[in-house]
């Protein structure tokens, strides 16, 4: 988390500045999922009873630990985003170029604080996937863990979501909201046959 504690995190989280915000936090909320998905499999990995699992694990726990870096990132590119719509909204407009580059800067802000959620979405995804996995794969004895994973992934995905919808409001580009909407789509049909696999 560029080297920031969770508490000051969350101090700023809880702060009255606009960012971070609700995206940023769901992609914390999937790294969390990912890191306990990591715990479980070297969990595993330090019993030799499990032994036989050990090289699929340890697969799951190198992916596990690349998810949690990406969701890191993906937290800091959300908060660079809506920062970005932000500044655009501060821009000039007494005249009708500084306008014009006003609502032009706003909408290409707004693109990419669709877009970042949205990628923060499908490393949900893939980290809801992995959970799967490490259920099957990891020890038995942290069960309770996977399934905590799980849910902090299904939740990322729902409040990366809800930020990708609320700036949809405010996107002219119909195309563009046409294909986000496509891809969240396919993550949440992916999502529910994950959850209908655990049932």
């Amino acid at each position: 988390m560029d080297h920031e504690s969770l508490e000051s995190y969350l101090d700023r989280l809880a702060s009255d500045d606009s960012t971070p915000g609700g995206g940023s936090a769901a992609s914390l909320v999937g790294a969390l999922a990912a890191a306990l998905v990591a715990m479980v499999g070297r969990l595993t990995l330090a019993s030799p009873k499990l032994a036989e699992r050990h090289e699929r694990v340890a697969a799951l726990v190198a992916r596990a630990d690349e998810l949690r870096a990406v969701s890191l990132t993906g937290r800091k590119a959300d908060e660079e985003a809506y920062a970005a719509v932000v500044a655009a909204q501060r821009l000039p407009r007494t005249s009708d170029a500084e306008r014009q580059t006003r609502a032009a800067s706003l909408q290409c802000a707004l693109a990419e604080a669709a877009e970042a959620p949205l990628r923060n979405a499908q490393t949900a995804l893939e980290i809801l996937r992995l959970a799967g996995e490490m259920a099957q794969a990891g020890t038995p004895h942290a069960q309770s863990d996977v399934r905590c994973a799980q849910t902090f992934a299904r939740a990322a995905i729902t409040g990366a979501f809800e930020n990708v919808r609320v700036n949809h409001a405010y996107i002219k580009d119909e195309a563009l909201i046409d294909a986000q909407r496509a891809r969240m789509a396919a993550i949440e049909r992916a999502a529910g046959d994950l959850s209908a696999q655990r049932a």
